[in-house]
């Protein structure tokens, strides 16, 4: 399937630098078969009842983003993927110098040898701290690693620590935020309990490699990156039972979508999953568990608006996106929401 079906033309001035303030203020496009309408996520717990899962993804992101030096020369490094509990795998700004052994210095006890570089791609550093110490060196030394396309100096904003974490976060490992989860307010789960909305969590370290562009002009040429779920046994069997009693599975944001059909089989049975996902979902692809998706707005021609036009279809998903962009919606990161409905 060719990239350029996934293209459109989005305003900078669409894209948020900054959340709404509160959380739940943002606005909502509801996605029917039907048609569209204007909402804000306040609104969800009119939209949803004791029939509905909601489906969360409970990792957290790390200050992924350290600044240090090589000699003289200074380096922007941002942790892209973890191999082992003191090597991961890095995106370095003036890193055409760089060679094995070299040493970046982020402070005087905090630094990291290059083991290898790849010619076009990420650097593999390993650590001098391991584990929860390399992680509390991390929360000393770094700044959130917010894409790209949000802007900010190198001290970081201080907003951004809270900002760009979900208010249940709990399991350490993402690189980036699973964006969709950041306008839930604790409120707001207060009150899906209270009508009796079901609650599950699961954990995808979000990777990050979900910023990278897709440089093919083709799908089947995109090579996915790799990510870390885990689902237990015991979620998977209360997901099961929630789905056999005729429940809507409602996954909240792509990485929990993308975690659930990776840990379903073919019959739409959850299993228990440990592994990593690398599951590339375009238009054509089967859904086996999730019946809605709440999520944000996606780049153009990424990954994840092929995975929402597979979910709702593409010239649904484009007049949806047209629609926003025309009514002055807030994209990516920061931005405002949509909740979809699936595609027969």
């Amino acid at each position: 399937m060719k990239v350029d079906l996934f293209q459109f033309e989005l305003p900078t001035d669409r894209i948020a630098a900054y959340p709404a303030n509160p959380r739940d203020s943002a606005r909502l496009l509801y996605v029917k078969k039907t048609g569209l309408e204007d909402l804000h996520i306040y609104d969800l717990p009119h939209l949803f009842t004791a029939s509905d899962v909601l489906v969360f993804n409970d990792t957290k992101v790390i200050p992924a983003r350290i600044y240090g030096t090589r000699g003289q020369a200074h380096i922007e490094v941002t942790l892209m993927k973890q191999l082992s509990l003191n090597s991961w795998e890095c995106l370095i700004k003036n890193a055409r110098r760089l060679k094995p052994k070299d040493e970046i210095f982020f402070s005087a006890d905090f630094y990291a040898e290059v083991i290898e570089k790849s010619p076009d791609g990420p650097v593999t550093l390993c650590f001098n701290k391991s584990g929860a110490e390399l992680f509390a060196a991390l929360h000393t030394h770094g700044i959130m690693p917010l894409p790209p396309y949000i802007k900010r100096t190198k001290e970081g904003c201080e907003s951004d620590k809270t900002d760009y974490q979900t208010v249940y976060a709990k399991h350490e490992g993402a690189v980036a935020a699973p964006t969709a989860g950041l306008h839930f307010t604790k409120e707001l789960l207060k009150t899906f309990k209270n009508i009796g909305v079901q609650e599950e969590f699961i954990t995808l370290h979000v990777g990050g490699g979900t910023f990278l562009p897709v440089k093919e002009e083709d799908t089947e040429k995109h090579k996915m990156h790799a990510e870390y779920g885990i689902i237990t046994a015991e979620v998977a069997e209360r997901l099961n039972q929630a789905k056999k009693e005729g429940k809507r599975i409602i996954p909240i944001g792509t990485t929990a979508l993308r975690l659930l059909e990776s840990a379903a089989d073919e019959n739409g049975v959850l299993h228990p999953f440990c592994a990593e996902t690398s599951i590339f979902i375009t238009p054509g692809y089967r859904f086996k568990f999730a019946d809605m998706l709440f999520t944000n707005f996606h780049l153009p021609k990424s990954t994840l608006f092929m995975l929402v036009c597979a979910f709702s279809g593409i010239e649904q998903m484009k007049s949806a996106y047209q629609h926003a962009i025309d009514n002055h919606y807030r994209f990516f990161s920061y931005g405002d929401a949509c909740l979809l409905e699936k595609k027969d």
